[in-house]
């Protein structure tokens, strides 16, 4: 059984019933609804409905408002063209497929989100592992795999992330396209949390580390800031046209519908023009980060508004800790346990949005000390929430 939550996107949503404060929505910078989008939508849909257009990109699912969003999107990101993909994940899978051949290697971090790693099965060349965010771990991968496309004639693809998102730390970009002056490779950057978060105008932690020109393939998401569907890459014109005309998942597939490309380009309007709502974010992420590390809590390396706070504790346990945060404090986040993280680690993982208040992060930072005291106490062992 999955949650249900009910009743508009906020920071208070009900659930089973009761009103939770919601820490488990990409919805970063309030976008959800905020009243020109929902204007935006509803009037895109009233005027093409959801079908249109009907057909394939280099059919006839070919628009000017497809266009022009890729055009925005490449002038954001500093690059010379931008390519829309109909979804997030799966367009990330089909990125690493038709980018590389046989002849070509991957070098990749070790903690890459799920897309990656399924692009990855359905390459069939070599790939190398390096260790999370370790630059000397990654440089050992880039002399194996330079060797190795020394006799393939092949190329290296870097691949890692903006943000991690589940720990909430910044890929190393500066210091990977610093390793560019010694080896040849490209670097691809799935930025799925830091595309709108991150940076002075928003335009992800390239931006925010100061390298947007060492980025070859910059990977954006319109389901976190944006908070719509979709999503886009950028990158040097010739390599986004020839994705444009070999990815199987896009050229095989209906164009994203119109509503969602209008409503794309007010999100992102408002992205560019209204710097406040960022701001908003980030003054809630700094009373959340600040607030839990004042309290003791372990909150891992974070440097974005992805929030973990880490406790020790069995499987059972983190289930009554959730159950006792929910029926018990109103407060609905998610929880991650093995094998996702090691045995006896409990992750929970909040993610902070412009539309949640101070007074949200105050009672969400006191539930957290009182449950972490009763898991302390042993109060959660055993297969039932027993309350002090």
């Amino acid at each position: 059984m999955v949650p249900k939550h009910e009743g508009e996107v906020g920071s208070r949503m009900k659930f089973r019933g009761k009103e939770m404060i919601v820490w488990s929505l990409n919805n970063y910078i309030g976008l959800a609804n905020h009243p020109e989008v929902r204007k935006t939508d509803g009037e895109s849909a009233t005027r093409w409905g959801l079908g249109t257009p009907m057909g394939a990109r280099m059919m006839s699912g070919q628009t000017n408002q497809h266009e022009l969003l890729e055009q925005q999107l490449a002038e954001f990101e500093k690059k010379e063209d931008a390519y829309l993909l109909n979804f997030g994940y799966q367009g990330m899978v089909s990125i690493i497929e038709t980018l590389v051949s046989r002849h070509d290697v991957i070098v990749y971090d070790a903690e890459s989100h799920a897309c990656i790693i399924d692009g990855l099965r359905l390459h069939f060349g070599k790939r190398f592992v390096f260790a999370h965010n370790d630059m000397e771990s990654l440089e050992k991968q880039l002399q194996r795999a330079a060797k190795l496309v020394e006799k393939t004639g092949g190329g290296i693809l870097v691949i890692t992330e903006g943000v991690f998102g589940m720990s909430g730390d910044l890929g190393k970009l500066d210091e990977i396209v610093a390793l560019k002056e010694k080896y040849n490779f490209r670097i691809l950057c799935d930025d799925a949390h830091g595309f709108g978060t991150m940076g002075t105008t928003g335009a992800g932690v390239s931006e925010h580390l100061g390298v947007m020109d060492g980025i070859d393939l910059y990977f954006g998401t319109f389901a976190k800031a944006m908070a719509g569907i979709g999503g886009f890459v950028a990158g040097p014109e010739p390599i986004i046209n020839y994705l444009r005309y070999n990815m199987r998942s896009q050229i095989f597939a209906k164009s994203l519908p119109m509503p969602m490309v209008e409503g794309s380009l007010k999100r992102l309007e408002l992205l560019r023009t209204k710097p406040e709502l960022r701001e908003k974010l980030w003054t809630i992420v700094n009373a959340l980060q600040n607030g839990l590390r004042e309290r003791g809590f372990d909150i891992g390396n974070t440097n974005s508004p992805v929030t973990p706070i880490f406790m020790k504790g069995s499987v059972p346990e983190a289930t009554n800790v959730i159950l006792d945060l929910r029926e018990n404090y109103n407060i609905f986040c998610s929880i991650v346990v093995y094998p996702v993280v090691p045995k006896d680690v409990i992750l929970f993982r909040l993610i902070p949005t412009a539309m949640h208040t101070l007074e949200d992060v105050e009672i969400t930072l006191n539930a957290f000390s009182e449950v972490k005291e009763k898991l302390a106490a042993g109060k959660y062992a055993g297969d039932r929430v027993r309350m002090a």
